[in-house]
């Protein structure tokens, strides 16, 4: 064999890696909704302009929701003043509009005023599922935009969205959607995914309000749960029958606002929010309550969420990022970093998005001290004057590319070696 032609086979071998290495992600936080990316052959370390920007878009719309992606598709919901809120279908590799489709009016704020879309897109096959924030949930095929079936939270399920109106994510699990319209008739709900039908309706005690976050998936001792955090505490469901099973509702006193996603790892849930502190508890089969293990307001706290990497938990609050051991609790280190920021990690190292700055760190998922392998601030942001105070979108990784929205603008970022 002769030494070009080697040349060019270990070549094909190298981009058959590589394109194997690069992965969708189609739903909040990511395939497995833990904030973690399976893609490999990341760049690991930047410039300091940052990694190269592909593209970059103005024209969203305005909101909070974090894209999802899928093949060569990004979608992801805006709205146009308070009458029209919408999906949006953009082409993954240069931001261009598909299509767009209008699927209700923006649900009304009854505090601080932070009026706009927020929940992500679920992509499945050739259907989107998506919870505008006044409570459309809607089906829509993923090649047009064309709507297969609406329900109204609000008129559909007695729902009772929180002072924030609806921010969720819908899950889909196999043939089912799980989502929270909140309220006494059905606060948490399973319908077909094909139709819209009911499965079944968890009428959870006291009639809970739906709050900010999503629904995930526990499996205790062989027993499959849907956990989420209401507005009076984190609950977990039976997934077959959504027969309530548990509440801890530690980290939910005092706060107004219960929004990151519970973290689920193995029979644990990491659960948090910013006035009320985090804790991890364990699930415990037939139990109404699960054991406390460790609980503080020095933990990462803050909207932007938590991963769980090799035993370590890393997030940030107002302090910036921090490491903790997952099992027990302490801290092991803590920058200053970006500030308080929403979180992903991938191939080896941590991407965290500020909310106060805008800055986007790389940072070494390292237990024993604090790394920052670069950063950089995306070029021409938006102004923040008048409208939502922070940049509250998490940031996506898919197909070897990073991708930051704030407010009605987007960047893509080639992260690839």
């Amino acid at each position: 064999m002769t030494q070009a032609r080697r040349a060019l086979i270990l070549m094909g071998i190298g981009l058959c890696a590589t394109q194997a290495a690069a992965l969708d992600w189609p739903q909040w936080r990511g395939p497995q909704r833990d904030g973690i990316s399976q893609e490999t052959g990341l760049l690991k370390a930047w410039p300091k302009e940052g990694p190269k920007l592909v593209w970059q878009v103005d024209t969203l719309g305005f909101g909070y929701s974090t894209p999802a992606v899928s093949g060569d598709r990004i979608y992801v919901l805006g709205n146009t003043g308070s009458k029209d809120e919408f999906v949006l279908a953009l082409n993954s590799h240069d931001g261009q509009q598909v299509w767009k489709k209008r699927i209700g009016e923006v649900g009304p704020n009854f505090r601080v005023q932070f009026p706009g879309a927020r929940g992500t897109p679920t992509v499945d096959g050739e259907s989107l599922y998506a919870i505008g924030s006044n409570g459309d949930l809607v089906c829509l095929e993923t090649a047009t935009g064309n709507i297969r079936w609406h329900k109204d939270l609000r008129t559909d399920f007695g729902g009772k969205p929180g002072w924030w109106a609806y921010a969720e994510s819908p899950l889909i699990d196999g043939d089912v959607l799980v989502c929270t319209p909140g309220g006494s008739e059905a606060t948490i709900v399973a319908l077909h995914k094909q139709t819209g039908e009911v499965i079944w309706k968890a009428p959870i005690s006291e009639g809970d309000t739906a709050a900010y976050s999503s629904v995930t998936i526990a499996n205790v001792d062989g027993v499959k749960e849907y956990v989420q955090f209401l507005q009076k505490g984190v609950v977990g469901v039976d997934a077959k029958t959504g027969k309530f099973l548990w509440r801890y509702d530690r980290t939910a006193q005092g706060s107004m606002a219960n929004i990151p996603t519970p973290l689920v790892h193995d029979n644990y849930v990491y659960n948090a929010t910013g006035r009320g502190g985090g804790a991890l508890v364990e699930l415990k089969p037939g139990a109404l309550k699960p054991e406390q293990i460790y609980f503080s307001k020095r933990l990462p706290s803050a909207i932007g969420g938590t991963v769980e990497v090799g035993g370590y938990l890393y997030g940030t609050n107002s302090q910036g990022l921090m490491c903790v051991e997952f099992k027990t609790g302490k801290i092991k280190w803590q920058d200053r970093s970006v500030g308080a920021g929403s979180i992903l990690y991938a191939d080896g190292c941590l991407f965290v998005h500020g909310e106060e700055n805008n800055k986007v760190a790389l940072v070494e998922a390292n237990s024993e001290a604090y790394h920052q392998k670069g950063d950089f601030t995306p070029p021409k942001t938006p102004n923040h004057a008048g409208r939502a105070p922070k940049a509250w979108a998490y940031p996506v990784i898919a197909n070897g590319h990073l991708f930051i929205r704030d407010l009605d603008h987007l960047w893509c970022y080639d992260l690839r070696q």
